[in-house]
């Protein structure tokens, strides 16, 4: 093996073109499809409310576009590699490279290093434009496509327990003393632990101790009597820190400020191996793109007129799909306890790269 890396200046600015245009062509291809299949099974329930329109439907693209892009984003950089090097082998490019001295690892290197920017851009962009998409978008699903959030700090579906009473908001905005609660339910129960009041409000507010409910309707599970007031104070013992805390979503919340939410959690003893596991997915998840590359290697070795082309380009897909499936697989299991959080978000990664190392050694080196 050569230990000059990368070939020449000429070779390697032709390689990373020919790639990076192949990744945003299979990108934008993926997610223009995606986005219309999405739409058809969405649009309903969005123009199902009065007033929504053209506009929303558009809004609703935009904020689920950059969660396509996230997704995909891997498996284009995985396609794109495939159809990069089956044209460089079927024009012999490969061959010719390969009769000048490159090895296979040579040949590779504009790949890995423009896989490597990608996954660096991938970073950014989740860190910064998904993760608010994803806030407003979960934020406006919770109101059922009703009236649009007006920033991405709004966030959706909290449920939280004051002794043994529940409290539950659809959304949740601001913070501190200034927060407010959006669609929310309050469960009070008897002293032998069942239900025994229900209480919902359109919007409630910290009025330090409590909630201000603003007119609650209260259904009573005893004497099934529905009764309507002006205000009605509940959940004396929850703080606004508490409902921050309790709101946080890992898929909605930057990489910098998840990691101090963890420590809060851990500081007052709750369990932290799911979200643990996101924080560092939040890593492991963009570098993907740097393993696919050597994942679809096999592709561009063997004569192109031996038949076995297509056997190679069908192995290279099927080890980068299963690299897919196995970071799920343990991603979920680090959410269940069963693995711990740097294993389950590490150890497909490292796993692979070292599958994909030995297949091209072994075969090419």
């Amino acid at each position: 093996m050569h230990l000059d890396f990368f070939p020449s200046r000429t070779l390697t600015l032709y390689l990373a073109k020919l790639f990076i245009v192949r990744i945003l062509a299979v990108l934008v291809m993926l997610v223009l499809v995606l986005m219309m299949l999405d739409l058809l099974s969405t649009s309903g329930e969005i123009l199902a409310v009065e007033g929504n329109g053209q506009g929303e439907l558009l809004t609703y693209a935009g904020l689920r576009v950059p969660q396509l892009v996230q997704r995909f984003l891997p498996y284009s950089v995985l396609l794109a590699t495939i159809i990069t090097l089956i044209a460089l082998n079927q024009n012999s490019e490969v061959i010719a490279m390969k009769a000048a001295g490159l090895s296979a690892h040579q040949v590779l290197a504009p790949l890995l290093l423009t896989a490597g920017l990608v996954a660096l851009v991938s970073f950014g962009f989740n860190e910064r434009v998904v993760t608010r998409a994803t806030a407003t978008l979960k934020a406006w699903e919770a109101t059922e496509f009703g009236a649009v959030p007006p920033d991405s700090d709004v966030k959706a579906n909290v449920y939280i327990t004051d002794g043994t009473n529940i409290l539950t908001a659809r959304t949740v905005a601001g913070t501190g003393a200034d927060i407010r609660l959006g669609d929310v339910t309050w469960y009070r129960r008897a002293p032998t632990g069942q239900i025994a009041e229900q209480v919902r409000a359109v919007s409630a507010s910290f009025v330090d101790p409590g909630w201000q409910l603003e007119n609650p309707q209260s259904f009573d599970i005893t004497t099934a009597n529905t009764t309507t007031s002006e205000a009605m104070v509940v959940g004396e013992g929850l703080t606004p820190a508490q409902i921050e805390l309790e709101a946080i979503d890992p898929d909605a919340v930057p990489f910098w400020r998840l990691g101090s939410a963890i420590d809060s959690y851990e500081a007052i003893g709750r369990r932290t191996a799911e979200l643990r596991a996101k924080w560092w997915h939040k890593l492991s998840g963009p570098l993907s793109a740097f393993l696919m590359p050597l994942l679809g290697a096999v592709a561009a070795f063997g004569l192109a007129r031996s038949g076995q082309l297509f056997i190679r380009a069908v192995i290279g897909m099927g080890l980068g799909f299963a690299y897919f499936v196995v970071d799920n697989a343990a991603l979920a299991m680090g959410s269940f306890g069963g693995y711990p959080p740097f294993l389950a978000a590490w150890a497909p990664f490292l796993l692979f790269l070292l599958v994909g190392e030995t297949v091209l050694i072994r075969t090419e080196e």
